[in-house]
């Protein structure tokens, strides 16, 4: 009996901890404050982690290759995926002209030639890469959109889900980087009105800053005109 009582102890303390754990994690804070001069924290690099790239894919009508990039954690049993551990040495997912995963960046290549280039040399973490199919069969113009994070805004050391989530525009081959969403802004969702050639998208700004996206900030309502050359984002008060 003495036995029993002992492991339900066991059982309910790990179960203490394991919610308390939870707990700290779910309120993370999305940004942190701080005096500093610095105005983009440094992601700290892991000695631990191994670039992976998945097989490349082609979009439908397009000329061009994509190679998903993503990290892999190396540990004396072997190599786990930062996406899911499940899928091996697989980094990403691939459905509906989208690329989903936890990416480290994305590389380019024309159908044809042998040169590979990266989207960006900026340290980013891809959630979302997005191709406007239909947008394409109408306009003739190949775009993709992606949701990432590129700043360390809680300040915890590295980039992941916690922090702040941007969007941002590109051509099919990855060429003309835009950032759409405002810095400290946390994009909420977005959508193509394709009869207007349109792209409208949400963000909440933490205008009482306290580090949390709540019911006290400010959303923002913004558009921008996939046929413009310059991208330029508009804002509009619907409410």
């Amino acid at each position: 009996m003495k036995m029993k009582n002992y492991f339900l102890y066991i059982a309910i303390v790990f179960v203490g901890l394991f919610v308390s754990c939870k707990k700290e994690e779910a309120e993370k804070p999305k940004v942190t404050y701080e005096t500093t001069s610095k105005a983009k924290p440094e992601v700290v690099s892991d000695s631990n982690q191994i670039e992976v790239a998945d097989l490349p894919i082609n979009m439908e009508g397009t000329n061009y290759l994509i190679h998903p990039i993503g990290v892999m954690s190396g540990n004396g049993k072997g190599m786990k995926s930062s996406y899911d551990s499940e899928q091996g040495f697989t980094v990403s997912n691939y459905g509906e002209y989208q690329i989903t995963g936890y990416l480290k960046n994305l590389k380019f290549q024309e159908i044809g030639k042998d040169t590979i280039y990266a989207l960006t040399d900026k340290q980013i973490l891809i959630e979302t890469a997005t191709y406007l199919k239909t947008f394409a069969d109408k306009s003739k113009q190949q775009l993709l959109v992606y949701s990432l994070a590129d700043m360390d805004t809680n300040k915890d050391g590295k980039l992941d889900s916690s922090d702040i989530k941007s969007l941002y525009l590109s051509t099919i081959s990855g060429q003309k980087l835009t950032k759409l969403s405002a810095n400290f802004q946390e994009l909420i969702d977005w959508k193509i009105i394709e009869s207007k050639n349109l792209l409208y998208f949400r963000t909440i700004e933490d205008t009482n800053k306290n580090g949390e996206f709540d019911a006290e900030d400010s959303l923002q309502y913004q558009f921008v005109n996939l046929l413009d050359k310059e991208w330029k984002v508009i804002s509009y008060k619907p409410i």
